[in-house]
């Protein structure tokens, strides 16, 4: 993935452990849960606690985390990943609160029913977890699937949206945001 040279970051303590946030121009362009797979390596970019864009970030994570915001309104930046993959993030964006959708459905939504694979890989590389819902997409027969921010807190945001899952056998039925 590529990230502008201007890149800042903030981070934002949330109910499900630490968020590292990112931000280029006014945009959100990093959403990761401290330590989740994939994460860009963020010890070059300067700390900036007062960029408007990633205030507005904590402010309304903090409002869906506490059950009073179903969908973000931020500036997004999704141009670190490939045309593929922003078009998959484009999809994610599409899947409402408390819903979900298969690997299958999703490749299927764009265009490329048959790239479930690569779908699954650049939902896995999705920079702006929670913001693009990547945690809303399922395995077949709505079970619960890898996520790059580990399966408990996937259980634990899809249970605050009530969305319906089948839980891994080893997972905890309740796990709490």
């Amino acid at each position: 993935m590529k990230f502008a040279p201007s890149t800042v970051q903030a981070s934002y303590d949330s109910p499900l452990g630490r968020i590292i946030l990112a931000a280029a121009h006014d945009r959100l362009t990093g959403v990761w849960f401290d330590g989740q797979s994939h994460q860009p390596d963020t010890a070059r970019w300067p700390v900036d606690r007062d960029l408007p864009v990633l205030q507005q970030a904590k402010t309304q994570l903090s409002a869906y985390f506490a059950g009073r915001r179903q969908a973000f309104e931020l500036a997004l930046d999704l141009s670190a990943g490939t045309d593929f993959q922003q078009s998959v993030w484009r999809a994610l964006l599409q899947i409402p609160f408390g819903a979900t959708l298969s690997y299958g459905a999703l490749s299927a939504s764009i265009g490329k029913p048959a790239a479930v694979r690569a779908v699954a890989g650049a939902v896995a590389r999705n920079p702006l977890s929670i913001i693009v819902p990547c945690h809303r997409v399922l395995g077949a027969g709505a079970s619960l699937t890898g996520y790059a921010g580990g399966l408990p807190r996937k259980t634990a945001l899809l249970q605050l949206e009530g969305a319906s899952f089948k839980p891994e056998p080893n997972q905890p039925q309740e796990a709490t945001p």
